[in-house]
């Protein structure tokens, strides 16, 4: 029996301030950043230090591993946080090549089953983060599942992760009731807050439920 959560968009959910929603994405995005530019220097100095030339090889791919995936967050961030570039339409291939990417460097696994071929902006940062939350559900394995269809004069994007362990962390479920936090980490919260806000801008409604058999849905519904 399914636990539905319903998380309607409502109109004062961009109560909090521009100022301090972009100083919480900005947090979010150096916390994303840190991890591979720490390790990209730790191989730097391990090349520079004489008595670890034995460890040049290890170095070296420490370094290609994470350049790759510094490089894999900035142009997923580019489009799910940014402007991107002055496009105003995408791909389907292109955003789910970034999804692959992101992908790489998680344990879910990624089932592209996304029927619409281009999206404009707002649906495309919408998607992006939708599929990356979903992934998030997954701490130790498990499939998350995108779709996209349009139905009328409304897109409608899914994701649904199934595993193991699936689990909603609260601040995530109040992120995208479009709640501010009030308990919990905001690095969890801001990035289900700001697709409630992609969200609610564009005109669109979200939800999510999480069933008793190991399954989150969360579900983005917006004009075209």
């Amino acid at each position: 029996m399914n636990d539905p959560l319903l998380a309607p968009v409502p109109e004062e959910a961009s109560a909090l301030g521009a100022t301090l929603l972009a100083s919480h994405i900005a947090a979010k995005l150096c916390h994303d950043f840190i991890s591979p530019t720490g390790a990209i220097v730790s191989g730097l100095d391990l090349l520079k230090d004489p008595s670890a030339q034995d460890m040049r090889d290890d170095a070296m791919s420490l370094i290609e591993a994470s350049a790759h995936k510094l490089v894999t967050i900035v142009n997923f961030a580019r489009v799910a946080f940014g402007a991107a570039t002055s496009a105003e339409r995408f791909d389907a291939r292109e955003l789910e090549n970034l999804l692959k990417s992101a992908f790489e460097h998680v344990r879910a696994e990624l089932d592209w089953a996304v029927e619409q071929q281009t999206f404009e902006k707002p649906a495309a940062r919408a998607l992006l983060n939708l599929a990356q939350i979903g992934g998030g559900a997954l701490p130790t394995g498990g499939v998350a599942r995108v779709t996209a269809v349009t139905e009328g004069d409304h897109i409608v994007m899914a994701v649904e992760a199934k595993g193991a362990r699936v689990r909603m962390k609260p601040e995530v479920a109040t992120g995208l009731r479009g709640e501010q936090l009030t308990d919990g980490l905001a690095g969890q919260w801001i990035q289900p807050f700001w697709l409630s806000e992609v969200v609610r801008d564009a005109g669109g409604t979200l939800s999510f439920e999480v069933a008793e058999e190991g399954a989150v849905t969360i579900r983005a519904r917006m004009p075209v």
